[in-house]
C-alpha cells in the first residue's frame, strides 16, 4: 500500500562536482599494487588489492545494479563489508567529497579515495583481510530502476546483495556492514530483513525514522536537509523518490512513513552502534535504534566529536576491526569484554571525558530529577512553586523566548535523557511551534559551546554562529508542534516521550494543554559555580542542521504562554548521576 503512495520525479546524470576518478562505467578486474595512489592528495595502498569494477548484480525483482568490490590479492577466502547508500560508488575522489573533508578539517590523506563517501576505506580494510563492496544501488548512476529514500525496499535490495556476495568464490560467507549517516541508517533496514549471511553491523550515527528524524521533526515540516538530500543525491537514469512532495501530501504518520521505519524487533545481528550528543540530524535516531533493536550482542559508543573525524580515526578503526574480527572472522579476541556502553561526558571547556564504561545507557546510578519552572524568579527549583505564575512572550517580539536558570554548588554530571513537561497556552492562535534548549553557562553566565570538528576557522565560526549544528555543539535541544502532542503510550517512557504524529489537536481560546518535549540525550559536566539555562522559544533557536540549507521558521503568531507553578507546574527533567 505504501508503495502506491510513493511519488517520483525524474532523476538526472551525476553532476561534475560529484563525479570521481572511478565514476565512468568500465567493467573489468584489475590489480592495484601496493603503493598505488589514485591521486596525490590521497593515501597510497599498503597491500595489493584486486579491484572488480562495475560487476552486475540482479535483484529479486529483476532490476540490475552494479557494484565495485575491493579485496585482498591473495587467494584466501575473506569476509566482506558492504557500504550501502545512494552516493555514487566512485565518488570518493569527487570535488564535493574533498570539499566536505575540507569543511570539517580532515586531510584527504587519511583515506585512499577508493572508499564510498562516509564508508569504510579499502586501503585499511583489505590490509586487515577484508573485502569492501560499494554498490550503486537501485536507480543510482548506471544501475537500473527507481531509487527510494531510506525505505524497507533498501532492506530487501541489500539482502539480495549480501546473499550474492556470500556466494562469491573469494568470500568466506560472512558479510558485515559499516558506514556513517546514510550508510548507518540503511543498516537498520538490511538487518531487519535478516539475510542469512549478515553476521554483524556497524551503524555509525544515522536516522532510524524518516518522519521523525528527517521531514517532520517534532511534527514540524522542516524539510531543509531533506531537500538537500533529495536534490543533491540519487542521480541516475530513472526516477527518484520525491520525499518533499510526499511530506506535503501526507503530513501525518501513516503507512508510507511506517515503511520508512525499520522493524527493530527483527534486528538481532551483533551490532556496534556509534552515536554522539551533538548531531541534531542523527542523535535521536541512533539512540532510538540502540534502545529498540532486539540484538543481545550490541555495543554503544558515544563520542564527543563529529562522525567523519571519529569514523576515520586510527584508534577507532582498530576498535571496529576487533569487533569485525570477532563476528566476521570468528576470532576469539576477547571483544566480549568490551563494555557494552562507552559514553562521553562533555565539559565544553576542554575537559571532556570519553570512553566512560557502563553496562547500559543511561548508566546505573542516574536518577531523573524534576526541576520546576518558576515564572516569578525565572529559576529552576527542586520544589514546585505553590502559586501559579504564567510567563508570556509575543512571537514577533524581541525576545520571543523565555528562560530559566539554576546554579550548581558542587560537581554535577548529567547523563541520559532530558525532557520538558510543560503547560502551555496560545493567545491569538490555535497552534504553537515550540523550540527548547538546555545550555551550560560558565560561572559568569556566558553560554558555553564547543566545535565538534577540527576546522575552527573564521568561516567555521561564521557558519555556526546560527546554524550548521553538526559542526558546533551548543546544548541539548528539542521541539514540538503543540497540535502534535498526542503521546504514543506504547513507546513512551518516563524519560523519553514518543508522539504518534497521527492526528492534529488544535488549541481553543483559553485552553491550557500539557505537553512532553523530547530533548536530545546529554552527557554534561557542571562544575561549582556554573549554571544551566533552559530556554523555551517560538524561534528555531539553533538554526539549521547543515550549512547552506533552508532554515525552518516556526508557524507562530500571537502570544505564547508558559504556565508555571500551582496546578500547572511545568518542569524540566534532567538525568543526574548519583555520585555527583
Amino acid at each position: 500500500m505504501s508503495d502506491e503512495k510513493k511519488i517520483y520525479l525524474p532523476s538526472g546524470p551525476l553532476p561534475a562536482a560529484r563525479t570521481g576518478l572511478l565514476t565512468e562505467f568500465d567493467p573489468g578486474t584489475r590489480t592495484l599494487e601496493a603503493g598505488f595512489q589514485i591521486a596525490p592528495q590521497f593515501r597510497s595502498l599498503p597491500v595489493d588489492i584486486v579491484f572488480e569494477r562495475d560487476v552486475a548484480v540482479t535483484l529479486r525483482d529483476g532490476v540490475r545494479i552494479h557494484v565495485d568490490v575491493f579485496r585482498p590479492a591473495d587467494s584466501e577466502k575473506v569476509p566482506v563489508i558492504v557500504a550501502y547508500s545512494p552516493y555514487g560508488k566512485g565518488q570518493g575522489t569527487s570535488p564535493s567529497v574533498m570539499g566536505i573533508f575540507g569543511l570539517v578539517g580532515l586531510d584527504n590523506s587519511v583515506v585512499s579515495g577508493l572508499e564510498k563517501f562516509e564508508g569504510p576505506d579499502p586501503a585499511f580494510w583489505c590490509a586487515q583481510g577484508y573485502a569492501i563492496c560499494n554498490p550503486d544501488i537501485r536507480g543510482v548512476v548506471d544501475s537500473d530502476g527507481d531509487s527510494v529514500l531510506w525505505d524497507r525496499q533498501d532492506g530487501r535490495d541489500c539482502y539480495d546483495i549480501i546473499e550474492w556476495l556470500a556466494e562469491q568464490e573469494w568470500c568466506s560467507g560472512k558479510v558485515g556492514m559499516s558506514g556513517t549517516s546514510y550508510l548507518a541508517a540503511t543498516q537498520w533496514f538490511a538487518a531487519a530483513e535478516q539475510p542469512p549471511h549478515l553476521a554483524a553491523i556497524n551503524p555509525w550515527e544515522g536516522v532510524s525514522d524518516v518522519y521523525r528524524d528527517l521531514v517532520m521533526r517534532g511534527g514540524m515540516p522542516d524539510t531543509g536537509f531533506a531537500r538537500q538530500l533529495q536534490t543533491g543525491s540519487f542521480f541516475g537514469k530513472g526516477r527518484k523518490e520525491d520525499i518533499l512532495a510526499e511530506a506535503e501530501r501526507y503530513p501525518l504518520m501513516g503507512d508510507l512513513w511506517e515503511n520508512k521505519i525499520p522493524d527493530f524487533d527483527r534486528i538481532d545481528v551483533p551490532a556496534y552502534v556509534v552515536a554522539s550528543y551533538s548531531n541534531t540530524l542523527h542523535t535521536a535516531g541512533t539512540f532510538r535504534a540502540w534502545r529498540r533493536i532486539a540484538a543481545e550482542n550490541k555495543w554503544l559508543r558515544v563520542h564527543n566529536s563529529q562522525e567523519w573525524p571519529d569514523y576515520y580515526d586510527e584508534m577507532n578503526q582498530e576498535d571496529l576491526r576487533r569487533f569485525f574480527d570477532r563476528f566476521l572472522r570468528d576470532e576469539d579476541n576477547g571483544w566480549e569484554q568490551t563494555p557494552r556502553v562507552r559514553y562521553a561526558i562533555l565539559d565544553l571547556e576542554g575537559g571532556d571525558q570519553v570512553n566512560v564504561a557502563a553496562d547500559q545507557f543511561p548508566p546505573k546510578g542516574v536518577t531523573s530529577m524534576k526541576y520546576y519552572l518558576d515564572g516569578r524568579s525565572r529559576a529552576l527549583t527542586a520544589e514546585a512553586p505553590a502559586g501559579e505564575v504564567p510567563v508570556t512572550y509575543a512571537v514577533d517580539s524581541n525576545p520571543n523566548a523565555v528562560s530559566f536558570i539554576m546554579g550548581f554548588e558542587q560537581e554535577t554530571v548529567l547523563v541520559g535523557y532530558p525532557k520538558a513537561h510543560l503547560w502551555v497556552e496560545a493567545r491569538g492562535a490555535d497552534d504553537m511551534d515550540l523550540f527548547v534548549l538546555v545550555q551550560k553557562l560558565d560561572k559568569w553566565g556566558t553560554p558555553l559551546q564547543a566545535f565538534t570538528v577540527p576546522n575552527q576557522s573564521p568561516m567555521a565560526h561564521d557558519l555556526t554562529d546560527h546554524g550548521a549544528t553538526i559542526l558546533r555543539y551548543k546544548g541539548s535541544d528539542g521541539r514540538l508542534r503543540v497540535s502534535s502532542r498526542h503521546l504514543d503510550r506504547t513507546l513512551s517512557t518516563d524519560d523519553v516521550p514518543a508522539h504518534t504524529f497521527d492526528r492534529v489537536e488544535k488549541l481553543s481560546a483559553g485552553e491550557i494543554v500539557e505537553i512532553d518535549v523530547e530533548l536530545l540525550p546529554i552527557g554534561l559536566a557542571l562544575h561549582s559555580g556554573e549554571q544551566l539555562r533552559f530556554v523555551i522559544s517560538s524561534r528555531n533557536i539553533l538554526g539549521t542542521m547543515m550549512p547552506g540549507i533552508e532554515e525552518y521558521v516556526g508557524a507562530n503568531r500571537g502570544q505564547h504562554v508558559i504556565h508555571t507553578g500551582g496546578e500547572h507546574a511545568s518542569y524540566l527533567q534532567l538525568p543526574i548521576q548519583g555520585d555527583s
